[in-house]
């Protein structure tokens, strides 16, 4: 019981300047498949949680939409969600910016229209860099490159079901406010 108290102390301590923080951001998106030769690309936007450092580390739960006007899966491929949880390490230049690292993993779906199906599911690995532009102590500029690389559920075609993968690059700006 000492043990957990003890470690409890030590975890509190680690984020005792820990803040939370919400964001707001847009950026393009470009989508590469594997397996087919397919591409979309189209603007996003997102919108996220966070609790941590500015300076340090910090864990985000972001909920992404794309417009997605692609042709990929049906004859009209609709909106796509994902839900992303990323830890970011950022470092403390005592400059006008913090570069910052961010790694995780996502889960989403996306309409289309298809015969058997209405909706797609997919998972996501994520990785990225940016910055952070600090304004003050509670507003910041964000700007960053996400990769991620996606799997869909297998699709049915009737006859057989054959599964996408696809690489996702996005460049994004936005603006954090932390409380």
């Amino acid at each position: 019981m000492k043990k957990i108290i003890l470690f409890l102390l030590l975890l509190t301590s680690l984020y005792s300047d820990a803040k939370v923080y919400m964001g707001l951001g847009a950026g393009y998106f470009n989508e590469n498949f594997t397996n087919i030769d397919a591409k979309s690309s189209t603007m996003m936007s997102a919108i996220k949680v966070g609790y941590g450092v500015q300076k340090a580390y910090a864990i985000e739960l972001s909920v992404d939409w794309v417009d997605n006007t692609s042709k990929v899966f049906s004859q009209n491929d609709g909106a796509k969600y994902s839900v992303n949880i990323e830890f970011v390490k950022a470092f403390d230049l005592h400059k006008y910016i913090n570069p910052f690292f961010k790694a995780g993993f996502g889960a989403g779906r996306m309409e289309i229209d298809r015969e058997f199906q209405d909706t797609l599911n997919f998972g996501s690995f994520n990785i990225g860099t940016g910055i952070f532009i600090p304004i003050n102590e509670h507003l910041d500029i964000e700007v960053g490159y996400n990769y991620r690389f996606l799997t869909y559920e297998k699709v049915n075609l009737i006859v057989t079901d054959i599964s996408y993968e696809s690489h996702v690059n996005t460049i994004y700006s936005g603006i954090n406010i932390r409380f």
